[in-house]
């Protein structure tokens, strides 16, 4: 029979696992072991981490609290600062309103005073240009006052008592009494107590009677100012170089010194 030829077998030896089991947990110890170290070293270095970590948001927050502080006094400053600008453009503007009101009531004013001033003028010349148109037209003359009446003692006396008697009397363009005169209507009222009877108007008085100089006066003498025969103003002269007339409207009726306003001419008809 024939024999086969026995070939001896040559398998490596299983290895027993325990060794591999032992690696494998020492693998593990090691690993758990690093773990464990480095979670105690997490844990040991974690309060020092935590504390670092507290000390800036303390800091930040200290700072931002003097940010904010230094915030609010530079809002307050600027609106104060504002305010001030605003009341200071305020009171200018208040200042220049006011000076421009007081420069427009004084100019206002003075137009006011030249316009009265023109249309008094105005006025009396039209009663002028008026009296004489009458006059003309009905073919008379003004009376003269020398031959108006005849002389009476004491005449005189009459006009100026009658004069003084209307002092203080408010002067109207155009008035003609019994508490208000223009100069001519008082003139004329005053020769009215010696009987003479003058013509209205200062232009025409001042042709009335005899022309005599002024430094040749006797009271009664009728003084006027402006041309002879185109006289505007015309009062009396009371003596002691004083006259009286209805000055204007704000005097009134008074006495003044013939020096302070010397008469262009004068008459006489007393």
């Amino acid at each position: 029979m024939p024999h086969t030829a026995h070939i001896p077998s040559h398998r490596k030896p299983r290895q027993r696992s325990a060794p591999v089991v032992a690696l494998r947990a020492g693998v593990a110890g090691g690993v758990l072991s690093t773990i464990a170290v480095a979670g105690a070293a997490g844990t040991a270095h974690a309060d020092p981490v935590t504390e670092t970590m507290e000390m800036p948001a303390f800091d930040v927050a200290s700072s931002l609290s003097h940010v904010v502080e230094q915030s609010t006094a530079t809002t307050q400053q600027v609106a104060l600062d504002q305010q001030l600008q605003s009341s200071e453009e305020s009171a200018a503007a208040a200042a220049s309103k006011a000076a421009k009101t007081a420069k427009a009531e004084a100019l206002r004013k003075a137009e006011a005073e030249k316009a009265e001033a023109k249309k008094r003028a105005d006025e009396e010349r039209a009663s002028r240009d008026a009296a004489r148109t009458s006059l003309s037209a009905s073919g008379e003359k003004a009376p003269s006052a020398s031959n108006s009446s005849t002389k009476a003692s004491g005449s005189v006396g009459a006009v100026i008592s009658f004069l003084k008697a209307q002092v203080g009397d408010a002067y109207v363009l155009g008035a003609t009494g019994p508490n208000s005169w223009d100069c001519s209507s008082l003139v004329r009222a005053a020769f009215r107590q010696a009987n003479i009877e003058l013509p209205r108007i200062a232009a025409d008085q001042s042709r009335a009677g005899t022309e005599v100089g002024t430094g040749n006066l006797k009271v009664g003498d009728i003084l006027y100012w402006g041309a002879k025969g185109n006289a505007y103003h015309t009062g009396v002269y009371i003596g002691d170089g004083k006259y009286l007339d209805a000055a204007n409207p704000r005097k009134g009726v008074v006495i003044q010194d013939l020096s302070g306003y010397p008469a262009t001419g004068a008459v006489r008809v007393l």
